[in-house]
């Protein structure tokens, strides 16, 4: 979706049409659900969890949603992942498939406890 830059989530997901915004939502929902103290914000123009840093971004897409865990969030989860189209630190879910949410859920989680792992060496 081209034009300015959304200045929040909401704002972002409602440029999409209904279905895809059933999509954005549902992964919003689940990406707040396991990280509940995580911010959210606009960042390289789709919406992005942070948490001691940047956790997790997401993105509609033409064909699918983009959801972008940064490399360690999929390479710990190789073997569930291998199935979705995949870039650097990227996983592409077809927009006519069910999300994997329980999977999107655990790799929250994990990208979660490694954030604030390496928030408490940042202290030390």
């Amino acid at each position: 979706m081209k034009g300015e830059q959304a200045k929040n989530i909401d704002e972002y997901i409602a440029r999409y049409p209904a279905d895809v915004q059933e999509l954005l939502q549902t992964i919003r929902a689940t990406i707040q659900t396991a990280a509940p103290d995580a911010k959210e914000a606009i960042k390289y123009a789709i919406p992005t969890f942070i948490l001691n840093g940047n956790l997790v971004h997401f993105g509609g897409y033409k064909s699918h949603i983009g959801f972008y865990p940064a490399p360690i969030g999929i390479e710990a989860f190789k073997e569930e992942t291998a199935k979705y189209e995949t870039g650097k630190g990227t996983l592409q879910f077809p927009i006519d498939k069910p999300l994997p949410l329980e999977l999107i859920s655990r790799i929250v989680k994990f990208r979660v406890e490694k954030n604030l792992e390496k928030a408490k060496k940042k202290v030390k």
